[in-house]
């Protein structure tokens, strides 16, 4: 299983997928924390040897699931994320819906340097 964490390490053997201009797309939209594999990890794509979660592309269309920022427009940022996906055309068969599975809290105690 590999980790959205892992998606961005450089591999010169595997090209990207569509599902990886997405995960980067969803996770470029402000307000987004993290993505979420949903009820019972059934939010995913299946690749030869990897599991993204968060992101399904089906051929009806495609489902994101996320956590969002705490103090954010909850409904603003999943549609920001929804038209994002969207304009991806046909790497993101549409339609787009987007599920927003949590929100985390901001951080409490003393900045770190």
């Amino acid at each position: 299983m590999t980790s959205v964490d892992q998606l961005g390490a450089a591999d010169p053997v595997r090209e990207p997928q569509p599902v990886d201009v997405v995960v980067s797309t969803v996770l470029a939209v402000p307000g987004v924390a993290s993505l979420s594999a949903g009820p019972a990890g059934t939010a995913a794509t299946l690749l030869p040897g990897r599991r993204i979660d968060g992101v399904a592309l089906r051929s009806d269309g495609t489902q994101v699931h996320i956590a969002v920022q705490y103090g954010v427009d909850v409904r603003q940022t999943a549609e920001a994320v929804r038209v994002a996906v969207t304009a991806l055309g046909a790497l993101a068969p549409s339609p787009v819906t987007v599920r927003v599975e949590d929100v985390f809290a901001a951080p409490t105690g003393p900045a770190r340097p």
